[in-house]
């Protein structure tokens, strides 16, 4: 720890930050003084590949390639996937995966190929295996997507845990996508991406990385096709990216590349081949299907660091009555805390929460309480206490129980790595839902504390569990947050088993969806902040997380009015809308930037709760099928260069088009089509794709166009379901999903399926059913008629 952290760490507790600073100091040292005696000293090292193949083992789904020095196991699962691991390492046991390994394609064989190579051919995607140990990923075609170059291995001489390097090659044309949360995307320029959750210990931009959330996982965009690979391994590592150059030297084209260096773990990963759809389909199935929020969280959600008593808090949602605001949620931080201890309340400043929580029910919206991953260590402390007898905090490697810096000042850390640790968590939420919050937003989980910003809490050479294995903090770290989330949702399962649990969280790694979303953390207040917060939620969509959201006007600054409507206009467009801010960057309440902001604020609202039944149809379609909600504009279309290089616009499912604006003075915006026609939803004007067009963006909206054809279900002005239908283009139909509300429980309601088509002078709707077409159940409205 440098002058620097404790400076950052002195500032960031306040008024006890003298004393937390010579907390902070202690706890750094000890640190330090853990891993030196902890962590084994590497000494000299011995590098090692594969080398030549010696013989092969057939399987069902592939086989096993032995080399002289390695070994090689390939399997493709039934879902289209493929695995392989170098070492013979195999895909279990892994935090990724959800319900273990897919079954064996048995139709795929393991069968020679030329110059000694080995390969399987699968129905969507063909394996090649070269002599010396590349690995090649081919489409059905024959094209190859992806070269896998011999890795290479680096060993301690006196044994231990190997380091290892992975290079790759891809096509000259093709984008990198993916990486967990990034805010320089979402398309990820060369450079080098580190995979290791952090907190920056400040607001962060486009340029910060690491962040919160990281994860091994590529989504590769190209004219042959596209694919993901995920390297299952939770350790310390980082990814180095070079796109191609097309015609470079000589006429040749320059491939691009991909060198991934990781501090230890396994050598496995998995690819699938396929559209943008087909994709995130099989990558969900593997790790788990997106958990769905109930209908309440797919609302307006306010929060603030500072609300500071309960009549404060009555006094904001009052404000958002009078005025016709629609909220849903309320979200209290830690201020709400008795002295910031978790699982507790502040009797003097909230004396009566759970008659606040059903007061606030009774008026449609829902209490979500922060929940760090820290415990405050204090005699006295429940929490504590029950941890400590019940031994689940994490210790080093001498037996000593770990111990870090927080608000509550000296804090310690559950093993999430274990199920027993685990369970005693989730049994803790019944304290919260007897208080009457019905959500959960977990923060500092990377997990982080005033030791230092930007590297671990705990020490590298601290002890986990890992389901049993064992294991220290260097392979713990990064599934910290994925198991304290697991932690959560199961507990809540068993605590209301009637209702869906409500959980996001600022960290995690893959597989996070199954369990709920995420958030950017604490981004940047600024037009860059912004532009990054989109880039976030579009990553994260590509890695299987397609619920989260950016904390509308930033967190650590005062937005002018022009760039927190612009935010809020954005944040009304995507999965989990929040305003919040801490309590010295000042309000994020509408009607705190003047009347003209509020207005237009009220029309963004009053839009997203009219567009909720769509918001519910695409949480239950991302649910069954893995498609986020917010999608890049090629996904459709992933061979389009020009949208490929698109960032600053995205499809809000299959219907609608979203072209926030990003930057100050703005009145109008070139937008990127994609094929077809588009209709401008405020004015109705029709547009054809591809292409780009200009198109009005005054301050009291963003530009919102509509598929053509596209039945998109609304809230009508009775609160009943209506069917809005843009007209589709002469000679043309259309169609549309639709899932009705079925309340919070568990019951998954049937799609409805809609389609739309020109019948003479007049667009007909109608319903897809096993017995034919038929009337719509609800009523329809048409526009774009027009343009037709």
């Amino acid at each position: 720890m440098d002058g620097r952290d404790l400076v950052r760490s002195v500032k960031a507790v306040g008024s006890a930050g003298v004393r937390q600073g010579l907390r902070t100091v202690r706890a750094a040292w000890r640190t330090k003084r853990a891993d030196a005696s902890g962590l084994p000293a590497r000494g000299a090292e011995r590098a090692r590949v594969p080398g030549p193949v010696r013989d092969v083992e057939p399987a069902p789904g592939g086989g096993i390639v032995r080399f002289s020095r390695s070994e090689l196991r390939i399997v493709v699962a039934v879902n289209g996937a493929v695995f392989w691991g170098w070492d013979g390492v195999g895909p279990e046991p892994s935090y990724a995966l959800a319900g273990g390994c897919p079954e064996a394609d048995p139709r795929a064989v393991l069968e020679p190929d030329k110059d000694g190579g080995w390969r399987v051919v699968a129905e969507r995607v063909t394996v090649v295996v070269s002599r010396h140990g590349a690995v090649e990923v081919r489409t059905p075609g024959g094209v190859t997507l992806r070269r896998e170059l011999p890795p290479r291995w680096w060993e301690p001489v006196g044994g231990g845990v190997a380091r290892w390097m992975q290079r790759s090659e891809v096509a000259a044309d093709a984008r990198f996508f993916g990486l967990g949360g990034r805010a320089s995307g979402p398309r990820l320029r060369n450079g080098t991406y580190r995979l290791w959750n952090s907190d920056p210990g400040r607001a962060f931009g486009p340029g910060d990385d690491p962040l919160y959330l990281t994860m091994p996982v590529q989504l590769v965009v190209a004219d042959a096709g596209t694919h993901l690979l995920f390297h299952d391994t939770s350790w310390d590592g980082g990814v180095t990216l070079r796109e191609g150059e097309e015609g470079a030297g000589s006429g040749h084209d320059r491939a691009g590349t991909c060198e991934l260096r990781m501090d230890g773990g396994p050598l496995r990963c998995w690819a699938v081949v396929g559209t943008p759809a087909r994709v995130l389909h099989a990558w969900t199935s593997l790790t788990g299907a997106p958990a769905l929020p109930p209908v309440w969280a797919l609302g307006h959600q306010h929060g603030r660091r500072g609300f500071g008593t309960e009549q404060e808090l009555r006094r904001i949602v009052a404000g958002y009555q009078e005025r016709g605001l629609p909220l849903d949620a309320v979200h209290l931080d830690i201020d709400h805390y008795d002295a910031h201890r978790v699982f507790s309340v502040d009797k003097e400043r909230f004396p009566k929460l759970p008659q606040l929580a059903a007061d606030l029910r009774g008026d449609g919206i829902r209490l979500v309480s922060v929940v760090d991953a820290a415990v405050g260590v204090a005699p006295g402390n429940d929490v504590y206490d029950s941890g400590t007898a019940e031994d689940v905090f994490v210790r080093d490697a001498a037996g000593r129980v770990v111990r870090g810096v927080g608000y509550p000042g000296e804090v310690v850390f559950p093993d999430f790595t274990h199920a027993r640790v685990r369970r005693w968590w989730g049994e803790l939420y019944e304290e919260r839902l007897t208080q009457g919050f019905s959500g959960f937003w977990h923060d500092r989980n990377e997990p982080t504390s005033f030791t230092t910003f930007g590297e671990p809490t705990l020490p590298r050479s601290a002890r986990h569990g890992l389901e049993g294995r064992g294991g220290d903090h260097r392979e713990a770290h990064n599934v910290h947050a994925l198991c304290m989330a697991m932690a959560a949702y199961e507990g809540l399962r068993e605590l209301a088993p009637k209702e869906r649990p409500f959980v996001f969280s600022r960290s995690g790694w893959a597989g996070l969806q199954r369990y709920g979303g995420s958030w950017s953390g604490e981004v940047a207040t600024g037009w860059p902040g912004l532009r990054a917060s989109l880039s976030l939620v579009m990553g994260l969509g590509l890695c299987g997380v397609p619920y989260s959201g950016p904390d509308v006007g930033g967190f650590d600054g005062s937005p002018s009015p022009e760039l927190y409507l612009r935010w809020f206009q954005l944040g009304a467009y995507l999965p989990l809308f929040r305003t919040y801010a801490r309590a010295r960057a000042g309000r994020r309440e509408p009607w705190e930037f003047g009347d003209e902001v509020l207005a237009h604020a009220r029309v963004a609202l009053v839009e997203r709760r009219r567009l909720s039944p769509y918001l519910l149809t695409l949480a239950h379609l991302a649910r069954r099928t893995g498609a986020p909600y917010v999608r890049p504009v090629w996904w459709y279309a992933p061979e389009d260069r020009a949208l490929r290089d698109c960032e600053d616009t995205f499809l809000l499912g299959d219907c609608l088009l979203v072209a926030p604006v990003l930057g100050p003075g703005t009145d109008r915006r070139a937008v990127q089509l994609p094929r077809g026609r588009w209709y401008d939803t405020a004015t109705g004007q029709a547009y054809e794709g591809p292409g780009q067009v200009l198109v009005d963006a005054p301050l009291s909206r963003i530009p919102v166009l509509a598929r053509a054809g596209a039945v998109i279900p609304v809230r009508g002005d009775d609160g009943g379901l209506e069917l809005e239908v843009w007209a589709p283009a002469r000679g043309r139909t259309g169609a549309g999903l639709v899932a009705p509300d079925a309340g919070d429980g568990w019951d998954e309601p049937e799609i409805e399926r809609y389609a739309s088509r020109w019948e003479g002078d007049r667009v007909v709707v109608e319903r897809e059913g096993e017995d034919g077409l038929s009337e719509p159940p609800h009523p329809v409205r048409v526009r774009g008629c027009g343009e037709g």
